[in-house]
């Protein structure tokens, strides 16, 4: 009978555990939900402060040219211009998945945007400082349909090719 009691007591405890981790990550997936809304709708109404502090200060933004990899500072004086004039990007999220480490300080992700290139695709990870989220790395990519993808390496192919001969030197 005491077997019995202990063995009930602890399913009970840990489905307990297992319910507030469960309920803890829920709560966190809204927090970044709402950052990476934010962030893209920042970018939007050219929100240029707000855009940035989202980013960690060591953060990587990853565009969609094979020319773009830049820290956050080579970024902001890259989208300066943008902002400045009013006219930077419009992404809204169609689809988004969030993942989380074992210790809940990280968090990685990959979405579906609604852009003015059509569907593109975003992945990144999060990182908690000081008990906020924010983005550490930030790749996003456009999306092209399996049956064009001929014709898109053919568009591409002068420009990659002339960066794949600078790259493998």
């Amino acid at each position: 009978m005491k077997k019995s009691i202990l063995y009930i007591l602890t399913v009970i405890i840990l489905s307990s555990c297992a319910v507030k981790k469960e309920m803890s990550q829920d709560t966190e997936k809204l927090k970044i939900n709402s950052i990476l809304d934010k962030w893209h709708k920042d970018a939007a109404e050219t929100n240029f402060d707000s855009y940035f502090d989202a980013i960690a200060d060591d953060g990587i933004f990853i565009g969609t040219d094979a020319t773009e990899n830049w820290n956050k500072k080579e970024f902001m004086a890259f989208a300066k211009p943008f902002f400045d004039n009013k006219k930077a990007w419009d992404f809204t999220s169609l689809e988004r998945n969030i993942y989380f480490s074992t210790d809940g300080k990280t968090a990685w992700f990959d979405e579906l945007l609604n852009t003015q290139m059509k569907i593109c695709r975003g992945s990144g990870v999060l990182v908690k400082i000081n008990n906020d989220w924010k983005i550490k790395h930030y790749v996003l990519s456009m999306t092209i349909p399996n049956d064009n993808t001929n014709e898109v390496v053919s568009i591409k192919s002068a420009i990659e090719n002339q960066i794949i001969k600078e790259k493998s030197k």
